[in-house]
């Protein structure tokens, strides 16, 4: 059960982290990242990041990219909630898979 503490500060690093995704992608121009859900840790030390990628073929690279590059993202994010949060979680971003599950269920569901 998060607190509503938890679920505060994890809307707050979904927008900042969606419109940091915004402005990145839109100079790589290839494909289109969006953060479906942020989980943050009961102590705020760690934030799980849920993306969602199109095209969905590409998700494993990027996800590994953006990994990759997690200290520069949260550098950035930090310098966008400083007067929020004292100390900005550590971040992990995962593969946001439901959507390809619902479009797998409705497969099924037509045959």
């Amino acid at each position: 059960m998060e607190t509503t503490r938890q679920q505060k500060i994890a809307r707050l690093l979904q927008k900042e982290l969606s419109e940091i995704f915004r402005l990145e992608t839109a100079k790589l121009g290839n494909c289109l990242v969006s953060v479906s859900s942020v989980r943050v840790s009961p102590d705020l030390s760690t934030a799980k990041g849920y993306l969602s990628i199109f095209p969905s073929e590409k998700s494993e690279e990027v996800v590994k990219s953006i990994n990759e590059s997690a200290k520069t993202i949260r550098f950035e994010l930090a310098q966008r909630v400083r007067f929020q949060l004292r100390k900005t979680p550590e971040l992990t971003f995962y593969v946001d898979d439901s959507l390809d599950y619902i479009e797998h269920i409705d497969e099924l569901l037509k045959k």
